[in-house]
């Protein structure tokens, strides 16, 4: 592990007088936001459903690594849905992440998994902090 490299992490989002957001990582990966309702692709609220998706499965894998059940664990799919609130200011009022583990893996072990999961994702911890705003400094 001694040789690992920290992996620069942050976005910019670009966008004109008209149209929608270009996103580009850190690293030069890119995306086209959309934002119609039966457009392909995804709006800022399924990047953020996505992130904790993906970082869950991630945390997942590593919980599974943790507590002994690496043998046993063979994936896991999760899904993350919000529930919007009806009322200002906009926001997700919640999140509901579902596991599907594959692998011999009894319910206990799966809920394990699951609960140190959530104690390792950095998008699950990160969900409660506001950002820092900073202008003209992109």
């Amino acid at each position: 592990m001694a040789d690992l490299k920290d992996r620069p992490i942050g976005a910019t989002a670009s966008l004109g007088k008209t149209g929608y957001p270009a996103i580009r990582s850190m690293t030069g990966g890119e995306l086209e936001i959309v934002t119609g309702p039966t457009q392909p692709g995804f709006n800022p609220l399924d990047l953020l459903l996505a992130s904790l998706a993906a970082c869950m499965s991630m945390s997942a894998r590593i919980a599974a690594r943790e507590i002994g059940l690496a043998h046993s664990f063979q994936g896991v799919v999760v899904a993350v849905s919000g529930e919007k609130a009806a009322n200002e200011p906009s926001r997700f009022i919640g999140f509901t992440v579902e596991f599907v583990f594959q692998g011999a893996l009894d319910l206990e072990q799966q809920q394990a998994i699951a609960h140190r999961a959530e104690e390792i994702c950095t998008v699950s911890n990160s969900l409660a902090v506001r950002p820092t705003l900073v202008i003209g400094k992109a």
